[in-house]
């Protein structure tokens, strides 16, 4: 899922980030590729990945398929684009629903941060 941030790259982490922990996620780290290129020479536009869950919704799921694992903590990408545009991309939970041998809707359990992302990057005229 892309979305368009109606907000700066440096708006959109902070409101991301206050959005995820307002409504009870951890931001487990921040994955800044333009500072990683840039240490060895090289340019790219901003581009940052949040790690983000809650240890209350993602251990049952872990606990009922341990591969799942492999997908926790969820993540979305911050990135801009040509122009200045940022574009908010995040996989829906609905992605996880049968992977790793996950039990069958167990994968819902994870799709109340969509909501929270989109809200965050939403132009205020839209909300």
């Amino acid at each position: 899922m892309r979305l368009e941030s109606a907000y700066s790259h440096p708006e959109t982490l902070r409101r991301l980030q206050a959005a995820l922990e307002g409504k009870g996620f951890r931001i487990f780290s921040e994955i800044d590729h333009r500072a990683a290129a840039l240490s060895v020479g090289l340019d790219m536009p901003a581009t940052t990945v949040l790690l983000y869950g809650n240890p209350k919704g993602g251990t049952p799921l872990m606990l009922a398929a341990p591969d799942i694992a492999l997908e926790l903590p969820l993540r979305v990408l911050v990135r801009e684009g040509e122009g200045g545009t940022v574009f908010v991309t995040y996989n829906p939970s609905a992605t996880l629903e049968g992977r790793h041998e996950l039990p069958a809707g167990m994968a819902d359990r994870l799709a109340s941060a969509e909501a929270v992302i989109a809200g965050a990057v939403a132009s205020p005229a839209a909300g």
